[in-house]
């Protein structure tokens, strides 16, 4: 059993940064790729960053590359998401789950987060 709860949302300006913490309860947490989702109002819940468990490969979706870096640190039982240059449609719920492997589909993952809002203004 993993229990995970997101931290780090807020309200920021266009162009600034944001970093989300998602703290994991438990053991096993090392065991656990770990996941990044998002879901605007109105709109399904989608992929944003998955890592593998040692942290060893980590996977974006291909629109937010280079702006959006996942990151964990197992010792801490943690994992972030550096969100940088944000845009207004990044507002979002961002939801991190635990899975066993890194995956861009919601059905691959046992364990979520009750969510951190982040809300960019322009």
């Amino acid at each position: 059993q993993v229990q995970l709860v997101e931290s780090g949302g807020g309200l920021v300006q266009a162009g600034g940064s944001l970093r989300l913490s998602c703290a994991a309860s438990g053991r096993t947490f090392s065991s656990y790729a770990m996941g990044w989702f998002r879901q605007a109002p109105g709109k399904e819940r989608e992929f944003v960053a998955a890592i593998s468990w040692s942290g060893g490969s980590a996977y974006n979706t291909n629109s937010l590359k280079g702006r959006f870096t996942i990151s964990r640190d197992n010792a801490k039982n943690t994992v972030y998401l550096q969100m940088n240059s944000l845009k207004p449609e990044d507002t979002a719920v961002y939801y991190c789950a635990a899975g066993l492997r890194p995956s861009t589909y919601k059905r691959e993952y046992d364990y979520w987060g009750q969510g951190t809002q982040v809300t960019v203004s322009s």
